[in-house]
């Protein structure tokens, strides 16, 4: 069975190094060869400051790089961000000022290599940092995501896809929420971070996992050596049925279903973490689909009122559902896959997941009739 390790935690720095050695050393870290080359991944989504819980916080991004270099091995701090430049993430969270003093290379992914996954994708391109490393020490934030419902340990391992591949993946997985969650846990069994460790510290909840959201102390962090087993301890720790996560139902439809955690630490419940409503994606018959994203489905929205042109969301739209330079920000909703990147990258906030009030009444009317008589459905 595999262990997930709970421990109540600050981000005071004397505190959480001492508590991610701990970690380590319980998960196996011995295992670190001196002279061998370990990748940290934290979540670099886009520049954002520590406060805003965003991105891992610096202080578990030192403690982790502090203990790779106390076992002699070689640290290289790597991710593929969102939007911003690497330097200028590195610079804005914290993060470089708290590497200062550590021989730790720090640097965008670059180069990608071909590998099988496994059906039904076959061969994807992965970065190749990601998969010539030695270890893989994997550090997420606790963050909600409009897509997939939480951003944990499997997800932040899609930051190992390159670029501009990874609007390319949201396409070709198009309006199926489940093919993308098979997508992501196909990468994180073919990587097989050797360590995860869970910054759930600050965490994000609303309409995460950029601007939109809305940061909530936790104070906890979570380890263990299987992601899966890690974001199935915070589903249990906030409330949450593990089916409810796209991540779980992929697995489980895929044959691979996650192990149940043993927890090693006290896991504290928590409540009233809020939650983005995932919607259906598409229903109804064929000839109606077109009526139906156009009317009923839930879409990214603007707020005029914050939105500034930028054009970051029309640059990252895999589907190029937003017009180029159109003020007011227009969507065509036809094209939109409801893949929510442009909510991910605004660094305003502006977007929102909406659902209209047309669809919100088909939806009740069809959950009572397929769920008659259970009290407040």
């Amino acid at each position: 069975m595999a262990v997930v390790i709970v421990r109540q935690a600050g981000y005071e720095s004397g505190e959480i190094r001492s508590l991610v050695f701990g970690m380590m050393d319980a998960m196996g870290g011995a295992e670190i060869r001196r002279g061998s080359l370990v990748l940290v991944k934290p979540n670099l989504l886009s520049p954002a400051r520590s406060g805003q819980a965003i991105l891992t916080h610096p202080s578990i991004v030192r403690a982790a790089v502090e203990y790779v270099l106390e076992r002699g091995a070689r640290p290289l701090l790597a991710d593929s961000p969102a939007i911003g430049s690497f330097e200028t993430i590195l610079r804005m969270s914290g993060i470089r000022d708290a590497l200062q003093g550590l021989e730790c290379e720090c640097r965008p992914f670059r180069d990608s290599v071909r590998v099988d996954v496994g059906p039904p994708f076959g061969a994807i391109e992965i970065a190749e940092e990601a998969l010539r490393a030695d270890a893989i020490v994997n550090l997420p934030k606790l963050k909600t995501h409009s897509q997939m419902l939480l951003t944990l340990a499997v997800k932040n391992l899609f930051g190992c896809i390159v670029g501009y591949r990874k609007p390319e993946w949201h396409m070709r997985a198009g309006a199926d929420r489940q093919a993308f969650a098979k997508l992501l846990v196909r990468i994180a069994r073919t990587l097989r971070p050797s360590f995860n460790i869970l910054d759930g510290i600050l965490a994000l909840e609303g309409e995460g996992p950029g601007r939109g959201g809305v940061p909530k102390q936790l104070g906890v962090v979570l380890a263990g050596r299987d992601p899966f087993s890690v974001d199935a301890a915070v589903c249990r720790m906030v409330g949450l049925d593990p089916r409810r996560l796209p991540i779980f139902e992929a697995s489980t439809e895929m044959g691979e279903p996650a192990e149940e955690p043993e927890i090693d630490g006290d896991l504290p419940a928590i409540r009233g973490l809020r939650l983005p409503r995932l919607t259906p994606l598409m229903y109804g018959p064929k000839r109606l689909h077109g009526f139906i994203r156009r009317q009923l489905l839930q879409r990214p929205v603007c707020d005029g009122g914050l939105c500034r042109m930028c054009g970051e969301c029309w640059k990252i739209c895999p589907a190029g559902a937003i017009a180029p330079e159109v003020e007011p920000l227009r969507f065509d909703y036809d094209r939109c896959i409801r893949c929510y990147c442009c909510i991910e990258v605004c660094p305003f906030g502006a977007l929102h997941a909406v659902e209209p009030r047309a669809g919100r009444v088909v939806r009740a009317v069809a959950e009572r009739v397929l769920r008659p008589g259970v009290p407040g459905e």
